[in-house]
């Protein structure tokens, strides 16, 4: 075992169940806070808490090793004033509060990491957005990922080091936006979204799991960091390449108007597939990190390995 003790706030959701299982061969425990209680698997258990009050849970932070807190509200929903308020408050009021808990341990987390999000930056379809040079962009959902970060670091913590790690769009096996997308090309209608110009900045889950054991060890990065693949591509060509991997020789595209009309069905926004998203990972590539998918091709025979 490597580590003594990991503590996923959050993390009863797809990405949380891909870091336990990584963690759990590496750790003598792996301790979820969740408003649902769950039966232990192993090492892998479930502590209940609101994310709103401290409570018996502060406990299990003491010594832990790492802190990765995964809370928000699903952005997959419409934009309405009572989803706003959600959005926001599902962020900031448990960040905040682990902040303050943090603050008052004896022998707090070596690294706290707030997952953040990626499309914190602008539209991009000139260049790619590094930690250094990108631009921050406007709208609902960057307000939400400038207040959260700001939550993150208003908290004085100093034995703890802090990442807010601005995830991009996670390809995994059995959640995220892989499983939609390989549906959408059975069905026929894997073509291009809009224009298909949009950047995909994607990460395989492995490497967002990765990642994070690889900021626990390397102790001198810390503020802001980008979790995507070092290729982004293009909505047009990663459903090519989605298509010919899976041996579908055409797929439907979806032009802007259908799309609005699917949002309003099934309850989401076009932004989250409209949205350039071209962000490089300049602090993970200049730190030595070495991604286990780099290349988008490679990522989806990898997933389609088990989906076929």
């Amino acid at each position: 075992m490597l580590y003594k003790k990991i503590i996923l706030a959050g993390g009863n959701g797809y990405l949380g169940g891909v870091l336990a299982n990584y963690y759990k061969d590496k750790a003598g425990q792996v301790i979820i806070l969740s408003r649902k209680p769950k039966i232990a698997e192993g090492n892998i258990s479930t502590i209940v808490w609101d994310g709103k009050t401290a409570g018996a849970w502060v406990d299990e932070l003491e010594g832990a090793d790492l802190l990765i807190n995964l809370c928000g509200k699903n952005v997959n929903c419409r934009y309405t004033k009572a989803n706003r308020g959600e959005l926001f408050s599902s962020r900031l009021v448990p960040t905040r509060l682990l902040g303050n808990v943090v603050a008052g341990l004896r022998q707090p987390p070596a690294l706290w990491i707030n997952i953040t999000s990626a499309t914190i930056y602008r539209h991009a379809e000139d260049r790619p957005q590094d930690e250094d040079t990108g631009e921050i962009g406007y709208g609902m959902s960057i307000d939400i990922c400038k207040q959260w970060e700001q939550t993150l670091f208003d908290t004085i913590t100093p034995n703890t080091r802090k990442v807010a790690l601005r995830m991009g769009i996670v390809l995994g096996r059995s959640g995220g936006a892989f499983p939609r997308l390989l549906n959408l090309v059975r069905v026929g209608m894997g073509g291009r979204q809009g224009d298909g110009r949009q950047y995909i900045s994607w990460v395989h889950e492995q490497d967002a799991a990765k990642c994070t054991e690889w900021l626990l060890q390397s102790t001198a990065v810390d503020g802001v960091v980008n979790c995507t693949a070092p290729e982004a591509v293009t909505n047009s060509n990663f459903m090519q390449l989605l298509r010919d991997a899976y041996g579908v020789p055409f797929g439907f595209p979806t032009p802007v108007w259908l799309m609005e009309i699917g949002a309003r069905i099934i309850g989401t926004e076009t932004e989250l597939v409209f949205k350039s998203r071209w962000v490089k990972p300049g602090k993970l590539i200049n730190g030595g990190y070495q991604f286990i998918f780099s290349k988008a091709k490679h990522a989806v025979h990898d997933l389609l390995a088990i989906h076929i």
